[in-house]
């Protein structure tokens, strides 16, 4: 606060393993985007790197960033309508950890899953559903508890909200006091990060860059995840790689490509997280071995935020 009695913006911007020190053991944890698309792919390393476990995830479409974790025994349980890698196959480092019991597995519908954030994001404890009859979610699913609406009269059901400990999600823009701008024109990756951002008080964002505020005052209405949420701001250009970031680059098909081949087997994946991941100081570090003619192919050439 200044001699004015006006309080001061905060300056959020963190190093990344300074950021990534507000994950705990055992947190329950919301990774931003959907499917192969917008995953907070550095942060992903970083947790690795910083050796945190027992990590509960909860997520609507989940991809390679679960798939990482899960074979790098940072997972425990997940909560979700999904985990694979859409056309490139199956998730095996995940298919694994499920078959030997290492993760647990707690299924919701698409819908439903994306329906637990808009219930924490209203302070709810439950979202009402009347889709749940004649599948086996609720054989498999005991925390789906029905009852009988009381307006309607309706048979009914209670879909526990998402509640995450921390969310962290992946951004094109922001400044350096939290306010993180969204495209008009967005998809599902977008609309789940504003979503997520609204379910949770410990929100942590990457960038592809930080902008001075006067940029971000020049688009006000761009600013969607106002300053006010999140907790900090880390600016790590290609933090999303190898998915992609509308507006900045696409999919690196090659890359995932090479994923999924050493994730066939556990050898073949520990070789991938020592070269790829142990095997370097940081993010930067990892993006030298991807090589940046390689990076240039995937550039975007549609308009950015």
């Amino acid at each position: 606060m200044n001699s004015n009695g006006i309080t001061k913006r905060k300056d959020k911007c963190l190093s990344i393993k300074d950021a990534v020190k507000y994950i705990k053991n055992g947190d329950r944890i919301a990774f931003g985007g959907f499917a192969v698309y917008q995953r907070p792919m550095a942060f992903v390393h970083e947790i690795i790197r910083a050796e945190i476990k027992d990590l509960r995830v909860v997520g609507v479409v989940n991809a390679n960033e679960v798939d990482l974790l899960a074979g790098a025994g940072c997972i425990s349980e997940i909560e979700t309508s999904y985990v694979g890698l859409e056309k490139f196959g199956l998730a095996r480092n995940f298919r694994r950890k499920v078959e030997d019991n290492s993760v647990k597995v707690f299924e919701y519908s698409e819908l439903m899953s994306w329906d637990r954030f808009r219930a924490s994001q209203e302070g709810l404890p439950y979202w009402p559903s009347y889709y749940v009859g004649g599948s086996d979610l609720l054989k498999y699913n005991k925390d789906i508890k029905q009852f009988t609406c009381p307006i309607t009269g309706k048979k009914s059901w209670a879909i526990p909200a998402a509640d995450p400990d921390v969310v962290v999600i992946h951004a094109a823009v922001g400044d350096k006091y939290g306010n993180i701008q969204i495209p008009l024109r967005h998809m599902l990756p977008q609309s789940l990060n504003i979503t997520l951002s609204r379910s949770c008080s410990k929100v942590i964002v990457t960038l592809e860059r930080i902008v001075d505020t006067d940029v971000v005052k020049s688009n006000p209405h761009l600013t969607l995840i106002p300053a006010f949420k999140p907790l900090c701001v880390v600016e790590i250009p290609w933090g999303a790689h190898p998915t992609g970031v509308l507006g900045e680059y696409n999919v690196d098909e090659n890359h995932l490509t090479e994923y999924v081949e050493s994730s066939k087997t556990e050898s073949g994946f520990k070789k991938y997280l020592d070269k790829y991941i142990y095997g370097c100081e940081d993010f930067d570090g990892y993006l030298k071995k991807i090589g940046k003619e390689n990076l240039n192919k995937i550039i975007d050439s549609g308009d950015v935020c």
